[in-house]
């Protein structure tokens, strides 16, 4: 069974996409890891890297070439100045050199030494191959972006069955909703308590306690920058930010020095309901206008669909509960990221393999579940609503134009936000005994749907919304 943490859900990278920006980073990283295990760094002469799929046909708009060749010259996507990012991705355009893992100056070529293949390859949609050439003769090197961030390599003996095999050694393994309520019940825990001792059995409190606070603190800050940021986002569509706009709007005489201080004084504010959409819609475009931008945000389980979470966490901070605190904040996101860990382990959270369903339909159920518990729902009712949420996602394709972050992307980020709190309302009124459908069945249905969405609409940008407009106009 897989074990999947909450970090592993959460991470915090550059985006504007997990699994074409972060996960290709990543993987540059683990190849790097890889020739220094194999003694084979050193003799290094030259490097080259085959894109394939979806982050060969999306590649450029979601500036999967840019995060190939930071992760290779050892830029760290959680940590580095992210103004840094345009320094280095010049210097190498410049010299046709790169600095391999901060180490080594290689001889590299923007142009020839970065393939664009619009092949796929079987395992998944999203696979890119590393070459290493060393006195004449070539390494190579697959890895497998599955989403998320998550990155794999396809174990020989396990090809011919598509799949990769994990271990698991939380003492409360869950692969369903099912197995998840009986640890519930068997513990008498809310289902954040059982993700805690989950997460307690690889690292201590402390730990666990400061990287949620690390997590928290990139999505507040990833918020505050996006509302207060004006202007047109990169990539040529000419994409106005409008979170700015809409906050100004919403602040009116506002004053404040930081994130912080923003916080506690949103609440102050006396919010109607058309205001309660509004801020809750700024809130979901600021993060995923920062994405879109190379900003620093926290897959929640994506990239693109970064700005669900964040908000509905906000809503219930401004809107619903002005004492809460970092209690409150650790609880809605340990369920969190055990809703979305039940998405991947039976369905996919890749847009490539299911469509934007598995984006935005998964961090829509995430943040409803979440958002449940904290209102007081039982455990039946916090999966009552992720299920409700995902089921209102049910075949969203994933078609961005012009293969870039933005449009539709930003605006489904504030949907699902909307939906998530309806969601979590919906079921908080309902008795979860009598539903229909139980989150088990929407996670196998929506896994079904991604198996028979046709591949144009799986974040190739060859059909739906990213075909037929006229760039000029956007």
């Amino acid at each position: 069974m897989e074990c999947i943490s909450v970090f592993d859900m959460l991470k915090i990278g550059v985006g504007p996409s997990s699994s074409h920006t972060l996960g290709p980073w990543r993987a540059a990283e683990r190849w790097i890891k890889e020739l220094k295990d194999k003694k084979r760094f050193d003799k290094v002469e030259k490097i080259s890297v085959d894109l394939y799929g979806s982050l060969s046909l999306t590649g450029k708009g979601h500036a999967t070439d840019y995060a190939v060749m930071l992760g290779l010259n050892g830029a760290d996507p959680e940590r580095m100045p992210t103004e840094n990012i345009d320094i280095i991705i010049s210097n190498i355009k410049n010299t046709n050199t790169l600095v391999f893992n901060n180490e080594k100056t290689l001889p590299f070529s923007i142009d020839t030494d970065i393939r664009f293949n619009k092949k796929f390859l079987p395992f998944h949609a999203n696979a890119l191959t590393f070459t290493a050439t060393i006195n004449g003769r070539n390494y190579k090197s697959t890895f497998y972006s599955i989403g998320g961030g998550f990155v794999v390599k396809e174990e020989r003996k396990n090809a011919k069955a598509n799949k990769i095999i994990f271990y698991c050694t939380f003492p409360y393994p869950t692969q369903n909703g099912v197995e998840l309520l009986k640890y519930c019940k068997d513990l008498n825990l809310p289902i954040s308590g059982v993700v805690l001792e989950n997460e307690k059995s690889i690292r201590d409190t402390e730990t666990i306690d400061a990287e949620l606070k690390r997590i928290w603190d990139t999505m507040l800050e990833c918020m505050y920058l996006g509302c207060h940021t004006e202007g047109e986002l990169p990539g040529g569509l000419n994409v106005r930010r409008r979170a700015y706009d809409m906050h100004q709007k919403l602040k009116g005489e506002l004053t404040y020095n930081s994130p912080e201080e923003w916080l506690q004084v949103i609440r102050q504010t006396e919010v109607k309901f058309r205001q309660i959409l509004k801020w809750v819609s700024c809130f979901a475009l600021a993060v995923n206008e920062v994405n879109a931008s190379l900003g620093r945000v926290v897959t929640a389980p994506t990239n693109g669909s970064a700005g669900v979470i964040p908000s509905v966490l906000m809503y219930y901070m401004v809107i619903e509960n002005h004492e809460a605190n970092f209690k409150h904040i650790k609880q809605f996101l340990l369920v969190a990221g055990e809703i979305g860990s039940i998405f991947k382990k039976g369905a996919t959270i890749s847009a490539a393999m299911g469509g934007c369903q598995a984006e935005i339909g998964v961090s829509s159920a995430m943040a409803a579940g979440a958002l449940c518990e904290l209102l007081g729902g039982t455990p039946e009712q916090v999966l009552m609503a992720a299920e409700i949420a995902m089921e209102h996602h049910l075949g969203l394709t994933c078609d961005p134009i012009g293969g870039l972050v933005q449009v539709p992307c930003i605006e489904r980020n504030s949907m699902g936000a909307i939906k998530a709190i309806n969601a979590a309302e919906l079921a908080l009124d309902s008795d979860p005994t009598k539903a229909k459908v139980p989150l088990d069945k929407v996670v196998n249905t929506m896994w079904e749907t991604a198996k028979d969405m046709n591949s144009k609409y799986k974040e190739t940008s060859e059909g739906g919304l990213a075909v037929g407009v006229n760039l000029v106009d956007c």
